[in-house]
């Protein structure tokens, strides 16, 4: 399998299939393809796996796309303005992502729920109780809004974090919530109560925005209801 990322702001992905290879993806993901390309939709992986999925952001049903011919092209887009991370994993090896994050991969790459088992991080860590898991080998391509920062951290290295600029990071990376310290920081910091705290090692990709800063912004120009 080939692959071609094309634009800026907007991305868009090319993938480049030959006879017999198949990428998933969500329901309405694809944005347009031409060969002799092969489409099955179904709740991949059983109706609890595709349960999980859904409380992960993503669509309760997958569609696979397979190359029936020599070759067949197929263009994904991502849903909001941002960058398209494509990654390689080998067999076992996984990303926690935000959840929505997944955008397409090779049928051999595994995508399930990530459920977070400390309390605290649950209410308080952005995302809420459930991220996204991928698990090689295979490829696979993230869609993260914004603009993207990938950092590696040390053991017992910690990156403090406004919780939704958290895009993805290694299950080796210890994630918590620390309270923000001073009532005036509090108050009028802008942070909120709680930062995420980010402990090495692995890395961690963050990005510049989070869509719920968007979707605030956007708001403001929406006209009342009434």
């Amino acid at each position: 399998m080939e692959y071609e990322i094309h634009g800026t702001t907007m991305q868009t992905l090319d993938v480049k299939l030959t006879g017999g290879e198949a990428v998933y993806t969500e329901s309405g993901g694809m944005a347009w393809m031409s060969g002799d390309i092969e489409m099955s939709t179904g709740a991949r992986g059983g109706l609890l796996k595709g349960l999980g999925r859904k409380l992960a952001g993503e669509s309760l049903f997958m569609t696979t796309y397979t190359c029936r011919g020599s070759s067949g092209l197929i263009t994904f887009t991502p849903e909001a303005p941002g960058k398209i991370l494509p990654f390689t994993l080998e067999a076992g090896q996984s990303l926690i992502c935000q959840r929505d994050a997944f955008m397409c991969a090779e049928d051999s790459v595994r995508l399930e729920m990530h459920f977070r088992k400390k309390l605290g991080t649950g209410l308080f860590g952005g995302e809420g109780f459930v991220l996204q898991k991928v698990t090689g080998p295979g490829m696979v391509f993230l869609e993260v809004a914004g603009e993207v920062r990938e950092y590696e951290l040390r053991p017992g290295q910690v990156m403090k974090v406004d919780p939704g600029h958290i895009a993805l990071y290694e299950p080796t990376v210890k994630y918590d919530i620390s309270r923000v310290k001073g009532v005036t920081n509090i108050l009028f910091g802008g942070e909120g109560l709680f930062l995420a705290t980010l402990t090495g090692p692995g890395k961690i990709w963050l990005q510049s925005l989070p869509l719920s800063n968007l979707a605030g912004k956007l708001a403001r120009y929406l006209p009342a209801k009434g």
